[in-house]
């Protein structure tokens, strides 16, 4: 009797989210270690499928990035990178846009329908969902041409709205063109941010391979948007963690309630993150 009524306390427990973001749209990028095995697949799944049941919307953003590694190798197209982006010539694009949004899209889908959920893939290009311009890297003042790699202009959320009110879950790859129909690869963190941003998002999170941000090898729970630029300016926020922070910063901004950089490898961390008291990882409000 004592692990049923633990199990209803632990209901009881999530009551207050359920209730606080009925009807409101979470975005969610999804990559990294929770896309690289069946377990972590079929978490993920079953939180968004969860989510939906309880009246809340999931849209999710997704990357691809270890996926497209091992195809462009079987391929024997070259890949390089330069200031964490992928230098992304037109073969390479072609095999980053069929891999996104041709495997890794529809393997997300397929996991969500067996869940008992209805999700639709998408591209960036659906709809004109992402419009994109090229973006350059900066060299010493220098701008260095790495290719199709973009940036979001705009985005023209009214595809996402309708499969929110049709009840599908909208899964998207970070894919989007230009006004002159030029096909871009964009980051799945932006893109994420950018659609929050848009849809005016109650929350953005970010699943990554590391448990959150840390300061001096503590864990931060909480930080509040005024203090993350005087981290990072003290080097105690650094590499990889500066433009999930920027994005998460940007993304508050523009209307976003609360913003999440969460634990991906741990089993059920959306629904972890929403739905208990402790949460996980680092919330930036």
């Amino acid at each position: 009797m004592k692990r049923y009524i633990e199990k209803v306390n632990t209901l009881i427990e999530s009551f207050p989210y359920i209730k606080e973001f009925y009807g409101k749209t979470i975005v969610i990028k999804y990559g990294g270690h929770a896309m690289e095995t069946d377990e972590g697949k079929r978490s993920f799944a079953q939180d968004m499928v969860l989510l939906k049941y309880v009246g809340i919307n999931p849209v999710i953003v997704h990357g691809g990035g270890p996926q497209i590694n091992t195809l462009l190798k079987q391929v024997g197209v070259e890949s390089s990178f330069v200031g964490g982006m992928r230098v992304t010539d037109a073969p390479t694009m072609e095999i980053v846009e069929m891999v996104l949004v041709g495997k890794v899209n529809k393997e997300i889908v397929n996991y969500i329908n067996l869940a008992g959920g209805k999700a639709v893939g998408l591209s960036g290009k659906d709809g004109n969902l992402f419009v994109a311009q090229k973006i350059y890297h900066d060299v010493n003042g220098e701008k260095m041409d790495i290719g199709q790699v973009g940036t979001i202009t705009r985005v023209n959320p009214l595809i996402i709205e309708t499969l929110d009110r049709e009840k599908f879950i909208p899964v998207i790859a970070p894919i989007g063109c230009d006004e002159n129909g030029v096909t871009y690869n964009i980051n799945a963190d932006i893109a994420a941010g950018k659609l929050a941003e848009a849809l005016k998002a109650e929350k953005l999170i970010l699943l990554t391979d590391v448990e959150g941000i840390k300061i001096d090898n503590t864990l931060v729970s909480t930080l509040r948007k005024e203090e993350v630029n005087n981290l990072i300016v003290s080097n105690k926020i650094t590499g990889g963690m500066i433009p999930k922070v920027n994005c998460c910063l940007s993304a508050l901004t523009e209307g976003v309630n609360k913003t999440h950089i969460i634990d991906g490898r741990v089993e059920h961390a959306v629904l972890l993150e929403i739905f208990t008291d402790a949460g996980i990882g680092t919330e930036i409000v």
